[in-house]
């Protein structure tokens, strides 16, 4: 390893950022955690402070360098990816006027009414604006409030002196390259959810001057645009001083932590799908195609990939459903309590899990504990347990919660496929979820499609931001990435459980549709 090329990453989630050297293989080396704070608000608020991103980015690279020993002079290339759908309002100086308000921020959903608003009316938005929106862009502006433009709206209206002195209002991962380069710019794919670009031609991709207007946002506080290969600078000196780098390091545009997840996941051909379970999850593919199903929320939007689209989707809430039921319901005067409050946690769920009967005893959990997004978008969803009675027991409600959550993905992968018009042949899985077995294999009876559990699954993003660097240096193409991803095991669907499971999933569906009004009527503001 003395003269190998070596790719630097930074992959900056919203608990904290991880740093890792990875070979040309993308096999990572060596990787290192620091955890930053999330700060909520009554209002709706999601913030997080920048600086408190950069010391823990250069903490975390002086240990992963200490812990791998290698020659920082053989790092050929630096890329970053980071949580989506946030934003740093920055002067000309690269200074953050303000905290970042990241993707769970919804108090902008009043200003997207405002510039989506018209008659006639079609899912709450103007029908001129929504078909603008739509054939531009692929989507439109949700109006959960979540998206980097409501962000951005909700600075304007607000704040409208931080608004005034900002210069580019950047994603994290971009505002993270600002940092390496003294470079204010976004990609194609990182600049989506501003939804100010037409994205009809894939291969030129450009600010459209009509949503511009329609948003009020000026174009000059918008970054220049670049591709996700391309290489944006070389690493600073200052930069270079922090995370103990020698400076002139080429850095890459890099793309958004859902974008490096895809190609982590070794899933990068057209049709082929993954399924990520983190604190939210998702189910995606590939395509060459742009295509809208605005009815489940879904869209095919910019990859980092040259030439291809990711059709994309999210559900709200999986891993925290585990964290949610650790923290508030298995807090029992018995053994449970001193097992649930222990650094084992999630296994002893799992062993739980894996000593209960398939189906819970019919006890079924919606997993809608902060609304939902795909493939419905309602803000007030809310989860439950249903079906419960004396015979029911904990054990019964923690495999309620794997199996609730494997549901929802089901309702989403009907969708998902009706879109792209195939079939999943097996889907590779990804994500904190990705390492339980017992779930794996849940996944694969409940969707009735083999599950192919990769290797080292939490490690998928700085493993898909490795391999995007290694495409832009030309070390390997997208068969090498493909080929390169390990499977640790593949779960098969038991045919046994399927009679079980169909009629459970009918079940399950009622929940939503026969509740969804109570819902609106109790949660609506």
């Amino acid at each position: 390893m003395k003269n190998e090329k070596l790719v630097f990453t930074i992959d900056l989630g919203t608990g904290g950022p991880k740093v890792a050297i990875s070979n040309t293989k993308g096999q990572i080396i060596a990787h290192a955690f620091r955890e930053t704070p999330v700060e909520l608000t009554d209002d709706g608020g999601a913030e997080q402070k920048t600086a408190l991103w950069w010391d823990a980015i250069c903490n975390a690279s002086k240990e992963v360098l200490y812990k791998s020993s290698v020659k920082p002079e053989n790092i050929s290339a630096i890329a970053s990816t980071a949580q989506w759908s946030g934003t740093v309002a920055v002067d000309k100086e690269g200074k953050a006027l303000m905290n970042a308000l990241i993707w769970m921020d919804s108090r902008g959903a009043e200003e997207v009414k405002r510039i989506t608003k018209g008659f006639p009316k079609f899912e709450g938005y103007g029908l001129s604006k929504l078909l603008t929106w739509l054939r531009l862009t692929g989507g439109v502006p949700t109006q959960s409030g979540k998206d980097s433009i409501a962000h951005i709206l909700y600075i304007q209206k607000n704040y409208p002196e931080i608004y005034n002195k900002t210069w580019k209002f950047l994603e994290p991962k971009d505002y993270i390259n600002l940092k390496l380069t003294g470079e204010a710019l976004a990609t194609f794919d990182s600049i989506t959810m501003h939804w100010l670009t037409d994205n009809r031609d894939i291969n030129n991709i450009q600010y459209s001057d009509k949503l511009l207007r329609l948003s009020g946002v000026d174009r000059e506080k918008c970054p220049d645009l670049v591709k996700a290969t391309d290489i944006i600078g070389k690493l600073n000196r200052s930069a270079a001083l922090d995370l103990g780098l020698p400076e002139g390091i080429p850095v890459i545009g890099g793309t958004p932590d859902l974008h490096s997840a895809a190609l982590g996941s070794g899933a990068v051909k057209d049709f082929e799908g993954h399924l990520y379970i983190g604190t939210s999850s998702w189910m995606l593919a590939h395509v060459p195609w742009k295509k809208t199903d605005i009815f489940h929320n879904m869209a095919s939007l910019p990859s980092p990939l040259p030439g291809r689209y990711l059709y994309s989707n999210e559900q709200e809430s999986a891993g925290n459903c585990l964290t949610w039921m650790k923290d508030n319901v298995l807090f029992h005067a018995d053994d449970l309590a001193e097992e649930a409050n222990c650094a084992n946690a999630y296994e002893f769920m799992d062993k739980i899990c894996q000593s209960t009967k398939a189906g819970a005893g019919k006890v079924l959990f919606s997993p809608w504990l902060y609304g939902e997004r795909t493939p419905v978008e309602d803000h007030t969803l809310r989860g439950g347990f249903h079906n419960m009675s004396l015979k029911t027991t904990h054990n019964d409600l923690i495999r309620s919660v794997f199996e609730g959550v494997a549901f929802n993905s089901r309702w989403l992968m009907l969708h998902l496929e009706k879109g792209l018009k195939h079939q999943f042949p097996h889907l590779n899985f990804i994500g904190g979820g990705a390492n339980s077995d017992i779930w794996s294999q849940i996944y694969a009876d409940i969707l009735n499609r083999p599950i192919r559990q990769i290797k080292d699954p939490i490690l998928s993003n700085s493993r898909g931001i490795a391999y995007l660097a290694l495409l832009a240096l030309g070390e390997i193409d997208i068969n090498g990435i493909s080929e390169g991803v390990q499977i640790k095991k593949e779960y098969f669907p038991n045919l046994d459980k399927r009679k079980l499971y169909d009629e459970l999933f009918d079940a399950w569906m009622l929940i939503y549709k026969q509740n969804k009004m109570m819902y609106h009527k109790l949660n609506k503001n």
